[in-house]
């Protein structure tokens, strides 16, 4: 199977000095997930043109399917993304024409009649090349571009996440949903009490050696002990695949194998409400 690489740039000096939760990449990697992509690395940097711009010449470097980049598309002086991002690029900046109507449609839909001057037109200086994409709730158009090497496709998104979901949701994953194709996911969440992390390792290295990589993940998330001082965690196993009933075969096997070693143990098994089966 073949995978679609994601890598996540967020920008933002709010992002590095802790004021503000980057919940624009846990929001952006879940989704990436549901059709079937990896993410192989998220980035943060701060507002400066040259920290951008060799931020995106890394990523480029590594070959993604995509590069995902948030924040900085606004009009104010620290706003400095689509500089950075096409210095990165090796084009020029330029005031696009599609851009300015996509301006004037959001202050229309938001009854605003501000005027287009030097400071907002700013918001519609995009990377020569690139496609300016309608931003449905705020102002700043996003934009995607195809890398040089027609490799990977860059989009920047806005940061103010009501805005980024939007966009990223009605204009970007739809193009990755196509690119992945069919994907299907079955994952549970189950609590263990009675067996450490120590006492299960033996029996999970096996069974993820059994299986290639893209196909499955376990993961033991230890959650301390109990009042009785039993050891406490949860269980994540995930199967996924293309074909949706040799997804579920696998995971019915994984998960009974697992669980007879942990009854085995001694340990007992508790199912969260947090398990979901994606599609």
């Amino acid at each position: 199977m073949t995978m679609l690489t994601v890598e996540i740039l967020c920008i933002g000096n709010e992002l590095l000095s802790g004021i503000t939760v980057n919940t624009n990449a846990q929001w952006i990697s879940q989704k990436i997930a549901e059709t079937g992509g990896s993410v192989n690395r998220i980035t943060v940097v701060g507002d400066d043109i040259d920290e951008i711009s060799l931020a995106v010449k890394e990523c480029l470097s590594r070959k993604p399917s995509w590069l995902i980049i948030s924040g900085g598309l606004g009009p104010t002086y620290d706003d400095k993304t689509l500089e950075g991002v096409s210095v990165g690029l090796g084009v020029r900046l330029a005031l696009d024409s599609t851009a300015v109507e996509m301006l004037k449609k959001s202050n229309a839909r938001r009854s605003i009649k501000y005027e287009l001057n030097e400071i907002r037109l700013k918001m519609a200086k995009i990377p020569i090349g690139s496609i300016p994409i309608q931003n449905p709730v705020g102002s700043a158009p996003s934009v995607i571009i195809d890398a040089a090497d027609k490799v990977t496709k860059v989009v920047c998104l806005p940061g103010v996440p009501k805005e980024l979901k939007a966009i990223f949701s009605e204009s970007v994953l739809p193009q990755i949903k196509k690119i992945a194709g069919d994907f299907y996911i079955t994952e549970s969440i189950h609590e263990v009490i009675g067996v450490g992390e120590a006492m299960l390792a033996p029996i999970l290295s096996n069974v993820v050696e059994s299986y290639p990589q893209e196909l499955i993940y376990l993961k033991t998330h230890p959650q301390g002990y109990t009042e009785e001082n039993e050891p406490r965690m949860n269980l994540q196993i995930v199967s996924k695949g293309k074909d949706k009933s040799e997804v579920e075969i696998r995971y019915d096997a994984i998960s009974s194998k697992l669980f007879d070693e942990i009854k085995r143990l001694g340990g007992k098994i508790y199912k969260s409400p947090l398990d979901n089966d994606i599609s």
